[in-house]
Formats: structure tokens, C-alpha cells, sequence
């Protein structure tokens, strides 16, 4: 039977989504075109005529983010033009999509090699660009929508305050959670631990956004990002809890994996640094929006014939603090090993790429722990969410 393995995996440093930020300059295309260069030049032996396609993820595909912007990455990082690419939209969770489906073709045969990667420029695309028309915001989700769950679908924001409400977390969780996210990203990046895993652009050398002077007493002071009283009309009293601070901010990055058999790397002289063991997806309350980690984590382990126990390493998306720490609850997971080198909250998470982030640092911690299951997961708009397990070489 094929399986399908992680020959490489790299991302750039990530950097602030904003007109100050390291990569404003840089073009989608561009950026997502670097770490394609990239596995080229870290892999020897790979000719990029071989690849069967590129699948990227790219969340605000819009103007300079649109019309496939994977297979435009392709021509820019100069692969033969036989190279196909294609793009895949399962917002936040796109590029972790991107891999399952890579996956999928290599076990199934469609593929013998092929990259998974995602891209996503917010200083250039700002969220929520590809919502709008004519400079407002569209109604995305039409009047069916709206009669079934009683009004619009809500910001990601007001998620997280319910999820903080209905779990019952305090301010002080969710920023002790975050300052926690800034002092292991600090760790990781003065121990080296990222360094093989990063592919610097514009003399860009660390991750743009992690602030290692963090404290929760510093995030105490700050104001909650999302207060408005016409949520509460709809939803009840809400105990404002969410930040800036305790949010994943705004970003631009991209990073990509190279997929393909354990017969085929032996070919090429590769050695695997990891098996996809199992890959699902999930759909959950679009209200809530955020929770569908807790189904997706149970389902992938239920698929996999493992336990919470047999995860040496978790890599759960921090969109907010509220997100992870209520997953911790319901799943009783040990908080020593989730996000070790930290997570969105303080790297970052440029959209469309952050699937792709997340399993090159999962990669990394279990090679670095000698951990042997690594399970990471994404919440995703709309009350989607990925989870994939994959076990060390």
C-alpha cells in the first residue's frame, strides 16, 4: 500500500500584516514563490519538473491574491511551466487542506510528488478584502442563512467571546495564556530551535510579531477589541475578555511541504522526516464557530486508533486564546505540550498559510523531543475545522 510522507518542510519568518511590516513590499505571488525556491534548494536532487502539482491555500483571494495565485507562485519561483498549481480555499485551515489533499493524491496514486504550501499577505490583502464590493461589506451568507440561525453569521471575535463565556475563562486565563505563547516563541527562537526551519526574506530573520518582553500584566491593559451592544441584544451579557493581546494578530507569510511515497524518496536519496497518518475534517456550529477543534481532534484520533495519550505534541492554532484553552478543557489535554515553541498568538498567522506553519513547527518539535505522534489542528470561519496526526520517521 502508498503512503504518503514529509520529505521537507519550510516557512519564511513571519511578519506584521501591516504597511510597516517586513514583506508590505513583497507581492503574494512572490512571497508564496520563496518558500516553493526554497525546498528546491534544500533538497538536492529534486528537479522540479517532477512535481506533479502544487496545491496552496490562500484565504483573501482577491485582487493580488486571485486568479490561482498557487499556480502563479509556481511560474514566479521559475518551475518548468508543465508544473500545474491550484488553490484551495478552507480559510485559516486552507494550507493544512492543501496538505491533506497532497495526502490523498500521493496514497491514491494521482500524485508520486507534490508540494502543499499556502501564502497570505494581509498588509497588501487586508481581511476580510474578498467580503466586500464597492468598499462594503457583502452579505455572504444570503437570507436562508440568517432564518436559520436567527440573524448574520458573526465576527470570529464575538466567537471567541462566547466561547470565553461558555467555558467560563477569565480575562486573566486568556492573557496568562498569551504572554505564555510570546515567552515560548522567545525560547524557541534563542535556542535556534527555528533556524532550519525558515527561509529569510528582506533580511527578515525572526518572527516579526512575538514581543519577549510579554507579560499578562502588561495585556491586562489592554482594551477589548470587539465590544459592541448589539451582540449582547442578540446573544445575552457578555463579560468582555477579548484583545488585541489575546488574539492572533494580522500577517504576511507563507511556507510549503514536499509529499511523497517512502519508495520514492528512497529514489532520490531523501530521507522522511515524517508519515501523514491521518487527515479529517469537520463542520460544527457556525455560531460558535471556533469549537470544531474538540469534534475534529476526536474524530482524527478515533481515525487514527490512538489516544489523547499516544500525542507526544499538539499544534493547535491560536486565533484566540479563548479558542485553545477551552480545547484544552474538553479534551484534557497536558498544556506542557501544546504549542511548546508557541503559537499564532505570538508567531503569527498569516491565513492561508498557517496550516503549513503549523506542521513545519510540529515537524520540528517532535525531531527536536523525540516525540513520535504529532496531532495539530485549525479552526476555520463558517464552523469548519481540520486535524491531522503525523508520526516521526
Amino acid at each position: 500500500m502508498r503512503d504518503a510522507v514529509i520529505v521537507d518542510a519550510v516557512r519564511t519568518p513571519i511578519a506584521k500584516g501591516k504597511p510597516n511590516g517586513a514583506y508590505h513590499d513583497v507581492h503574494p505571488v512572490d512571497l508564496h514563490a520563496h518558500v516553493l525556491r526554497a525546498l528546491v534548494e534544500r533538497n538536492p536532487g529534486l528537479d522540479p519538473a517532477e512535481i506533479d502539482d502544487v496545491i496552496g491555500g490562500a484565504v483573501g483571494q482577491v485582487g493580488e491574491q486571485s486568479t490561482n495565485t498557487t499556480r502563479l507562485a509556481v511560474l514566479a519561483a521559475g518551475f518548468p511551466e508543465s508544473v500545474p498549481g491550484v488553490t484551495v480555499d478552507r480559510q485559516c485551515g486552507s494550507s493544512q487542506q492543501a496538505l491533506s489533499f497532497a495526502a490523498q493524491g500521493v496514497v491514491a496514486g494521482a500524485y508520486d510528488l507534490v508540494i502543499a504550501s499556502g501564502v497570505e499577505s494581509m498588509s497588501r490583502v487586508p481581511i476580510g478584502s474578498s467580503a466586500r464590493v464597492d468598499g462594503r461589506r457583502a452579505d455572504v451568507g444570503g437570507p436562508a442563512i440568517s432564518r436559520r440561525y436567527g440573524g448574520e453569521l458573526i465576527p470570529q471575535g464575538i466567537s471567541a467571546e462566547l466561547i470565553a463565556r461558555k467555558w467560563n475563562l477569565s480575562r486573566s486565563q486568556l492573557d496568562e495564556f498569551s504572554a505564555t505563547s510570546h515567552q515560548r516563541a522567545t525560547e524557541a527562537w534563542k535556542h535556534g530551535y527555528f533556524d532550519g526551519q525558515t527561509t529569510p526574506l528582506n533580511d527578515l530573520a525572526t518572527d516579526e510579531t512575538i514581543r519577549p518582553g510579554t507579560t499578562a500584566e502588561i495585556l491586562a491593559g489592554l482594551r477589548t477589541a470587539f465590544e459592541d451592544p448589539r451582540w449582547e441584544q442578540r446573544f445575552g451579557p457578555l463579560d468582555w475578555k477579548v484583545t488585541a493581546g489575546n488574539s492572533s494578530p494580522v500577517n504576511d507569510g507563507s511556507a510549503a511541504l514536499l509529499i511523497t511515497t517512502s519508495e520514492n524518496a528512497r529514489k532520490h536519496g531523501w530521507r522522511p522526516r515524517a508519515r501523514i497518518h491521518t487527515a479529517t475534517v469537520v463542520g460544527d456550529d457556525p455560531i460558535y464557530m471556533l469549537t470544531g477543534i474538540i469534534p475534529a481532534t476526536a474524530k482524527v484520533l478515533s481515525r487514527a486508533g490512538l489516544t489523547l495519550g499516544d500525542i507526544d505534541a499538539f499544534e493547535v492554532n491560536e486565533a484566540f486564546a479563548s479558542v485553545v484553552l477551552a480545547w484544552q478543557a474538553e479534551t484534557g489535554a497536558d498544556p506542557a505540550k501544546v504549542n511548546v515553541d508557541g503559537g499564532a498568538i505570538a508567531i503569527g498567522h498569516p491565513l492561508g498559510a498557517s496550516g503549513a506553519r503549523l506542521a513545519t513547527t510540529l515537524l520540528g518539535v517532535l525531531e527536536r523531543t523525540g516525540g513520535r505522534y504529532g496531532l495539530q489542528t485549525m479552526c476555520e470561519a463558517g464552523g469548519t475545522a481540520n486535524a491531522t496526526v503525523i508520526e516521526k520517521w
